[in-house]
């Protein structure tokens, strides 16, 4: 009771302070993040060998088409996505939805006879994935302070990090030892465990409705929901007056955020209704911007243009990579399934660091530079990786270009939130879905 509907009932969600808390939120964001990655990474170290085993020819081209059907479907779902989630408001459903995709899509890919199923099975998986890169980012930025906003995205961005750190070595391993089903088996069951972590949120619309603000410790929760014969007194000092962004009837653009002090209680213990408590419509919150509106607007704004032509660069690198790698590694080195797998370790590791810690200095200093020098201090390992006379100098090169491309992702996604904040009528939502196109156009690139 209160995972599918937390407001459906008289009562009080339980848990719903640390349900509704940015922490939560983030560790949630994070962990469904690092469940795409390892379901889309997992596959990366065996899947040339499997395409061998069923006799295909052109393995690392068949490959990267694969990896393209992923790019067609994040893109292609993308827009749909994202305009859904502003108009009506929704954030914790299509997360639900979203790894049921996914978990169809590992069944579907696992008992695949051919390589046609397996295009699908992957365009499927592109479909989920927008879920977690769309609305699971707007779910974040919904919650967490703006202060806060890219140090909590730089923490659920290393999911990204620890996905590729299991999925790769786990599917090279699982392969081996168990067979091509093994590592979808276990794509699967990291999805069961996302989506009970998943049915577990509690919106912040949903916690405002009960007097309770996640992004400042000061809310008062109520013991019950507001009914016609119920109406619980809050404490006027106690309630948070949350205003945000957004398009109003009389034209107002932006309000700002605001705190009724516990210093100015009034002198007679004042006190106020449930109809009176001064807590937002959700309704003020997201309203139905025409595509074409939104289009417009983040065209005629620089920063949001830099952001997704750095999206679109990320994405491009990180395609051109994937396909070629395993192959490369197998061809120069001898590397098998397992080793590959273990290769990626050196590629993901050092992301693990980067991005927090680039997502922490996006608050103190802004984003503004530290994208162009990530992208920039990369370019010469770049160069070192295509030199053939060393293995260890090849992997302590990719893993220092790992480094600096992960300290990407934070400041753009922050960037993007701030954006969406300067903007009234466009939400986190459209941000962020024109973020998920901009990558997944960049992913598809190489076979464009």
């Amino acid at each position: 009771m209160g995972l599918w509907m937390p407001f459906s009932s008289n009562r009080k969600p339980w848990g719903l302070r640390w349900r509704s808390s940015v922490w939560f939120i983030t560790t949630v964001v994070g962990f469904g993040i690092t469940t795409d990655l390892l379901v889309y990474s997992i596959i990366i170290p065996v899947l040339p060998f499997q395409l061998e085993r069923l006799s295909y020819h052109k393995v690392s081209s068949l490959t990267g088409w694969l990896l393209c059907a992923y790019s067609a479907g994040l893109v292609l779902s993308t827009i749909p996505i994202a305009m859904h989630s502003e108009r009506y408001s929704m954030r914790r459903m299509p997360l639900i939805l979203g790894l049921l995709a996914l978990i169809a899509s590992q069944v579907m890919f696992m008992l695949a006879p051919n390589y046609a199923v397996m295009a699908v099975a992957r365009v499927l998986q592109g479909i989920s994935s927008s879920m977690v890169w769309i609305v699971g980012l707007a779910l974040l930025c919904d919650t967490t302070p703006e202060k806060n906003v890219g140090r909590q995205l730089g923490i659920a961005m290393t999911g990204l990090s620890v996905g590729l750190l299991v999925g790769s070595p786990a599917g090279g391993v699982l392969y081996t030892r168990f067979g091509f089903r093994a590592p979808f088996i276990f794509a699967s069951l990291c999805a069961v465990v996302d989506l009970f972590l998943r049915l577990l949120i509690i919106e912040r619309d949903v916690a405002l409705k009960w007097g309770y603000d996640p992004s400042e410790p000061t809310a008062v929760v109520m013991t019950e929901a507001p009914d016609a014969s119920s109406t619980p007194d809050i404490q006027l000092a106690s309630i948070p007056i949350a205003h945000v962004h957004g398009s109003t009837d009389m034209g107002t653009n932006e309000v700002e955020e605001t705190i009724v002090s516990d210093k100015l209680e009034p002198p007679k213990a004042q006190k106020l209704s449930i109809a009176q408590k001064p807590i937002i419509d959700p309704t003020l919150v997201r309203r139905a911007t025409p595509l074409l509106s939104v289009v417009i607007r983040l065209s005629q704004s620089p920063r949001a243009l830099v952001a997704l032509t750095m999206s679109f660069v990320y994405g491009l690198v990180q395609s051109m990579q994937e396909p070629s790698l395993p192959l490369h590694l197998q061809s120069v080195w001898n590397f098998n399934s397992d080793r590959v797998g273990l290769a990626y370790l050196a590629a993901v590791l050092p992301a693990l660091i980067s991005s927090p810690l680039a997502g922490y200095y996006v608050d103190q200093v802004g984003s503004d530079y530290i994208t162009c020098i990530c992208l920039l201090l990369a370019l010469p390992w770049w160069i070192v990786m295509t030199l053939r006379q060393s293995l260890p100098l090849f992997i302590f090169s990719l893993a220092a270009q790992s480094f600096f491309v992960s300290g990407v992702v934070a400041p753009v996604t922050t960037e993007l939130a701030s954006v969406s904040r300067k903007m009234a009528g466009v939400g986190y939502a459209h941000v962020y879905g024109a973020f998920n196109l901009a990558f997944g156009i960049g992913t598809a690139g190489e076979k464009i």
